[in-house]
């Protein structure tokens, strides 16, 4: 018999079937802020707010039931960054069923302890490797030595078709307040969501156009699907925005989004920062990277969704609070608000209030000065970090930095030295 290998619009009713009674059906809802923005009808669709705080515990349990009894019986086994295996884990705690999960050695340690706390003690965590992909061969290894059955995170018929259900939810609520939808922004990671959504819209909303979102650092399925029109496995990739960083896309999720998807947008890491800390000083939503992609990609679509009705998926809310700091840094950065130098500065009473006057401007402030070299000489070789107070000020403030050191190097464009000395 013949492996099935893509998802149908039916396969999704039946998931959805299956999990009416195990998942939450999360709101839809317009949010003003947004609409008022970007002068569109903004609606989110509230995964952040699922009972594992993301979309990921739909897949999850729809391949897991979809396993006869004895393979389930034998074990089940995933790899994840963290929403994927809190799904896995809240299913093997609610059927009793022996869980052994892995993860990236960088997975935030929020995760890792949602993930101990849905499986209790029906689900092993092991971290490993230092990327979802190195952890992924650990797993497949681990799953065939030991005869259990690995339950893929997006390259799985039964996983696409449990996150499409998160389409016919929206279909379904937006049916009743008699709305329709011009664009769908969604996040891509392994693509197992965008296929379940661009799937069931192309068949009950085929005038919305489907928008994936990827991490500008981590765009795997843009460059397979728009570069290479092949699988391309990226030879390197930033992997702050956790829930959406792999390298490889799967097979399955490849051949369905290059038919469903109608766009593709990269969002720079910095812009999702700026994005997060916006949702929750304007909106009060917690979304973690990965879950504000969506709404980070509203930006680039400005001119066209003008006027258009848009939902966004806010796809998880699982977000470290001890990251917050991190996050902050990328977004002023991002934003060209926070800068750093070194310089060589004038070792006698009095220098560091000159450089205030005559470099500063009033309402500019010093984030951040450290002596990385002091001695008998007439200078001092300084880290100095300064937040402008209007981005705009940043061509006179490497002006007045140039003129008081014509030899100072700018942190900011040099990412190895950033890394070491910030």
């Amino acid at each position: 018999m013949a492996v099935k290998t893509t998802v149908s619009s039916k396969d999704i009713d039946e998931a959805f079937l299956q999990l009416k009674d195990v998942v939450k059906e999360t709101p839809l809802q317009k949010d003003h802020y947004l609409s008022l923005k970007y002068d569109c009808d903004v609606y989110l669709k509230r995964e952040d707010l699922q009972w594992v705080r993301s979309f990921k515990l739909r897949g999850a349990y729809n391949a897991i039931i979809a396993l006869n009894e004895n393979d389930r019986q034998n074990g089940i086994t995933c790899a994840s960054a963290g929403n994927h295996a809190q799904g896995v884990a809240y299913t093997a705690n609610k059927l009793n069923l022996n869980a052994v999960i892995f993860m990236p050695v960088t997975t935030p340690l929020q995760k890792i302890n949602q993930v101990k706390f849905f499986g209790g003690s029906n689900a092993e965590v092991v971290l490993t490797g230092d990327t979802f992909d190195d952890c992924l061969k650990e797993a497949l290894t681990y799953t065939q030595d030991n005869k259990m059955n690995f339950i893929d995170p997006f390259n799985n018929i039964y996983t696409i078709a449990g996150q499409g259900t998160l389409a016919k939810e929206i279909l379904k609520q937006s049916k009743e307040d008699n709305i329709q939808f011009d664009y769908l922004f969604a996040a891509i990671g392994g693509g197992g969501l965008i296929s379940g959504i661009g799937t069931y819209f192309k068949e009950h909303s085929p005038q919305t156009s489907i928008i994936g979102v990827e991490p500008a650092g981590a765009s795997s399925m843009y460059a397979s699907v728009v570069l290479e029109n092949q699988i391309v496995t990226l030879p390197e990739i930033d992997k702050f925005v956790d829930g959406a960083s792999v390298a490889k896309v799967g097979e399955i999720t490849y051949d369905i989004a290059k038919n469903v998807v109608d766009d593709y947008i990269q969002v720079h890491e910095g812009a999702v920062c700026s994005t997060i800390l916006d949702m929750y000083s304007k909106q009060a939503i917690i979304a973690e990277p990965a879950g504000a992609l969506s709404v980070s990609a509203l930006e680039q679509y400005r001119s066209e969704i003008k006027g258009k009705t848009v939902v966004c998926v806010v796809s998880g809310g699982n977000n470290d609070i001890n990251r917050m700091k991190e996050i902050e840094e990328r977004s002023l950065l991002f934003e060209e608000m926070k800068h750093y130098f070194i310089l060589n500065f004038p070792q006698r009473p009095g220098a560091l209030r000159e450089f205030v006057n005559d470099v500063l401007g009033p309402k500019d402030d010093i984030t951040k000065f450290e002596y990385l070299k002091k001695s008998s000489q007439n200078t001092g070789t300084v880290i100095i970090g300064i937040q402008l107070n209007n981005h705009q000020d940043l061509d006179n403030l490497k002006s007045n930095v140039n003129e008081f050191d014509p030899s100072n190097i700018y942190i900011n464009e040099n990412k190895m030295l950033y890394s070491l000395l910030i």
